[in-house]
């Protein structure tokens, strides 16, 4: 398959509907906690429970996935750790450039990205990794947040047992375990399928109304590392723990393993705007932290085009994994 073929059956769809969210965040003052609450208590724990209770992946390789994430988040807190330090940054800079290098935007891009370049597979995994990283960064994204500061991080952490995602996880692999599952075209499955297909388009539109709103301005210069860790080194490590890990515990599938792969290579998480924004305190130089992780998240986004469409060619020709 061409790049141009690719990018407009994997990329522009995203593109599009991303697009329209930022002109409608540039044109209207769209408060954007409403429908964030809507994704994370509705659409989004709908779309997980239906993804994971009609794939076709096996628990050993849900729980593959899993420890794969834990390995990539890890080895990437690591790197980006080293690479802040040095570099010269301090707190709570530093731990801003580490969220955003080590957080890739799982759900929102990811899913959809995932589903559109790899179907249901791509979904399904796409799933199990942003939940997965859900854990990982409310337990070690908000200790990196807070740690700089005397903010309560314990009660971050105890906030990952608020996520409705997490129940909605645990809920579909006990009922796909005991086979009480409704039947896939039955009216109640169909319900959750609908419900958490219109968790997509919510999600996307999110993101461009977030974009919308992003200063960018003083710290365009500044988030090179960043940027460079989330989007170049970021795919590379993945690439490394699908060869290590996958040779330890099952990872499914070839397409699984370039989901993997695809997932983390996604632009900057907003999540760890809202952690910075919560948790760290003013940085003692000229550029605040928040301004740093959101000006990440608009420039990885923007370079997430052109490098999602290379990557997903060569993950389809299989010239990566």
């Amino acid at each position: 398959m061409s790049l141009l073929s690719i990018f407009g059956t994997a990329i522009l769809p995203i593109v599009a509907i991303a697009a329209a969210g930022f002109l409608l965040g540039r044109r209207r003052d769209v408060d954007v906690d409403g429908l964030n609450t809507i994704t994370v208590y509705v659409l989004a724990p709908a779309l997980v429970f239906h993804s994971l209770a009609t794939t076709d992946l096996g628990g050993e390789t849900l729980a593959g996935i899993a420890v794969a994430v834990f390995v990539f988040t890890g080895v990437m807190t690591l790197l980006a750790e080293g690479v802040g330090r040095s570099l010269g940054e301090s707190e709570p800079l530093l731990g801003a450039l580490v969220l955003v290098s080590v957080f890739p935007n799982a759900g929102n891009y990811g899913i959809p990205i995932s589903e559109f370049a790899f179907g249901s597979t791509g979904r399904a995994t796409a799933v199990v990794y942003l939940v997965a990283q859900a854990v990982a960064m409310y337990t070690l994204g908000v200790y990196i947040a807070a740690r700089g500061e005397n903010g309560d991080w314990r009660a971050g952490v105890r906030s990952v047992f608020t996520i409705p995602l997490i129940y909605a996880l645990f809920v579909a692999l006990i009922a796909r375990w005991l086979g009480v599952l409704p039947p896939a075209d039955g009216a109640p499955m169909e319900a959750v399928r609908l419900v958490g297909d219109s968790a997509i388009p919510v999600m996307l539109l999110i993101v461009g109304i977030e974009l919308a709103d992003t200063d960018y301005g003083a710290a365009a210069v500044r988030v090179t590392p960043a940027v460079a860790l989330r989007m170049l080194a970021g795919p590379v490590v993945g690439v490394g723990v699908v060869l290590l890990v996958g040779a330890v515990v099952p990872l499914g599938s070839e397409t699984v393993q370039r989901v993997f792969v695809l997932e983390c290579a996604m632009p900057a998480a907003v999540t760890p705007l809202i952690l910075t924004g919560e948790f760290a305190g003013d940085a003692p130089g000229d550029l605040d932290p928040m301004a740093y992780a959101s000006t990440t998240i608009f420039v990885s986004t923007l370079l997430s085009i052109p490098l999602l469409t290379v990557l997903i060619a060569l993950l389809e020709a299989g010239l990566v994994v």
